[in-house]
């Protein structure tokens, strides 16, 4: 059983690191015994940290901040010297040159670099410093990880950055998602909307995710009125926060649509809500795009009509997706009349959907097969 140290932010609400924890649980329910050790840049517990814990995983903090180069990369080389790892995965793209560097001279004998968007973001406020690091730090990936690794064709190509990719050595992964939360009886769709205050007949226009430019979640009260004018019954939902939070409650009160929006902050039930939803939107710049859209697979299993950019990729759309896609440029009147439309057809079939991921390399035994894959 090789023993990986996966280095991550923290336990926190971080779809990668709760990707891996559910990764974690479902070995643990197959009985498949997994030696993982989270080494955390971030010093504090975070919400899925129990859990991570309880499946049998270790945590480890840095003992200092990334922004301490020195001091980081010899705390991480002390502890893959001392914890005999025989893995390194790291997943911060292209920060993990400095994983890799700390790796030097150690006897792991495995160095993963996986990557999850295709932003190419650096910790730094300074546009300068991220375009004079970018290209040495993807160099360093490029030449010391064993494998990189994407989570989408688009995330792949992107780091790769016009390079060939290397059979055996670059290849994608898909997040393995489990579609057995994403289920709600006819009385808990009531029951929600009563939950909001809406009128029992209301139909749930969902943004679920971070509150970030990234999402471009300011841009839903436009479409949400434009919506609302033409199909009263809508309403507006946003599960999740962020930056953005308080720039989308100020637009929806200047454009009249707030009695008729909720913001919900940060939800542990996001499965539950989607499935009480009708429609799912996410209006992602189109440059870069979407890493993966793993809130868009869930979305389909919980049986809903997808409103989407061209920031979007291909990947997480299964073939029994019912969806629009549409360029930002467009407009909110465009985008709500396509919501129009789309709920005029019949509905996706949510068994459909299910059936589908079973079928596909995002199901959670395959997924965890060929994760493990790269282990061995």
């Amino acid at each position: 059983m090789p023993k990986v140290l996966h280095v991550v932010e923290n336990l926190d609400r971080g779809a990668v690191e709760n990707w891996l924890v559910r990764m974690l649980q479902h070995a643990a329910r197959r009985s498949t015994k997994l030696d993982w050790t989270f080494y955390c840049t971030l010093p504090q517990k975070g919400v899925i940290e129990d859990a991570a814990l309880a499946a049998g995983a270790r945590v480890v903090y840095a003992p200092v901040t990334v922004s301490s180069s020195r001091q980081f990369i010899a705390a991480l080389r002390q502890e893959l010297q001392s914890g005999a790892y025989d893995v390194l995965h790291c997943h911060h793209d292209l920060m993990s040159a400095i994983y890799l560097l700390s790796a030097l001279g150690t006897p792991v004998g495995r160095r993963i670099v996986h990557v999850h968007n295709a932003d190419e973001a650096l910790p730094t406020p300074s546009i300068i410093k991220q375009r004079l690091l970018r290209e040495p730090m993807r160099r360093v990936c490029l030449a010391l990880a064993d494998r990189i690794v994407g989570i989408s064709h688009h995330t792949l190509d992107t780091f790769l950055a016009g390079r060939p990719s290397r059979k055996g050595r670059d290849s994608v992964h898909y997040y393995g998602v489990n579609s057995v939360p994403h289920t709600a009886e006819a009385d808990d769709r009531l029951r929600f909307r009563r939950e909001l205050g809406f009128a029992d007949d209301a139909l749930v226009f969902l943004f679920g995710g971070r509150l970030v430019p990234e999402k471009n979640s300011v841009f839903v009260p436009d479409i949400f009125a434009s919506l609302w004018r033409m199909e009263p019954r809508a309403v507006c939902v946003f599960a999740g926060a962020g930056s953005q939070e308080g720039a989308v409650l100020a637009k929806t009160r200047a454009l009249g649509v707030e009695s008729a929006t909720r913001l919900l902050g940060w939800r542990t039930d996001i499965a539950r809500i989607m499935s009480c939803s009708d429609w799912f939107v996410l209006p992602r710049p189109e440059v870069p795009m979407e890493g993966f859209g793993l809130a868009v697979l869930e979305a389909q299993l919980a049986g809903l009509r997808l409103l989407l950019s061209r920031g979007i990729p291909d990947d997480p759309l299964l073939p029994t997706a019912r969806y629009r896609r549409l360029a930002l440029a467009a407009g909110p009147d465009a985008w709500a009349t396509a919501a129009i439309e789309i709920m005029r057809e019949p509905a996706p079939s949510q068994q459909a959907a299910i059936d589908a991921l079973a079928r596909s390399p995002m199901d959670m035994d395959f997924a965890l097969e060929d994760l493990l894959g790269f282990y061995r």
